[in-house]
């Protein structure tokens, strides 16, 4: 006679080889699919007198949820967005420029010639 793995009577089957049982892979696509929100807050108090406090928020979805739910930071941020770098640093130019168009029409800078200073594509 012998055993069949996960029937009864043995040692039981691997972890996800039961019929019912949801596999990793599952799991994760439906906590991505609807998100998840873990928050939590860490205080250090001494002597009654509160030293220090973390506010401690994590949320775990797929792009398109957090953007159905309104977040999209990571459109806005240089450092992970090309278009965001682009539009900071071409308000930077900007403001460059009229700083220094300022100090040429207050005198303290010889004027430059225009050609050099077209903006470049």
């Amino acid at each position: 006679m012998t055993a069949s793995p996960g029937g009864g009577g043995g040692l039981p089957g691997p972890y996800g080889s039961s019929g019912g049982g949801a596999n990793l892979a599952d799991i994760l696509e439906r906590v991505l699919d609807k998100g998840i929100v873990i928050a939590g807050d860490i205080k250090i108090n001494l002597l009654d007198i509160e030293l220090l406090t973390i506010k401690l928020r994590l949320i775990v979805a797929s792009v398109d949820k957090a953007k159905e739910m309104g977040i999209d930071w990571w459109e806005q941020d240089p450092a992970l967005s090309s278009g965001a770098r682009h539009k900071e640093l071409a308000k930077e130019n900007a403001e460059l420029r009229r700083r220094l168009d300022e100090l040429e029409s207050q005198g303290v800078l010889e004027p430059a010639e225009k050609e050099s200073r077209e903006p470049r594509n």
